[in-house]
């Protein structure tokens, strides 16, 4: 394992937010996790050169929501992939291009084959997977 497979996972639901990165670590993932905004920002700042994809809820407690995480991490990363998790209908507008969007609730198996794909660099197909689980 490499920081090429490092991914952020930000997910204020703490049960959530393990799973996912038990997931992610089986996977082949090594995971640095946030459960703020805030906390995810200071993530960035100190790792940010080593995260190679993002995943984060969007309705996050604080001043800092999902989609400035991930407005944070696309600054660095312009291509990188960014998946977006919420339990809440939003617009997908405020969505970057390879980015995905997963609704609340999901399985963590085609989480876990997600994961796999994108460690391995695969984004194209690791999307279509999961429209297909989803």
């Amino acid at each position: 394992m490499d920081s090429s497979d490092r991914v952020l996972i930000v997910e204020d639901n703490y049960l959530l937010l393990d799973l996912l990165t038990r997931a992610c670590e089986r996977s082949g993932c090594t995971v640095a996790a946030a459960s703020s905004g805030e906390a995810a920002l200071m993530v960035i700042r100190e790792l940010g050169a080593t995260i190679a994809w993002l995943c984060t809820d969007i309705d996050l407690p604080g001043l800092v929501d999902g989609w400035s995480v991930a407005d944070t991490f696309r600054a660095l990363h312009p291509d990188r992939p960014v998946v977006y998790i919420s339990g809440a209908v939003h617009s997908r507008q405020r969505a970057v291009s390879t980015s995905l969007f997963v609704s609340k609730p999901f399985q963590l198996r085609p989480f876990a084959d997600l994961a796999s794909s994108l460690a391995a660099g695969a984004y194209p197909r690791a999307a279509a997977d999961l429209r297909a689980a989803g």
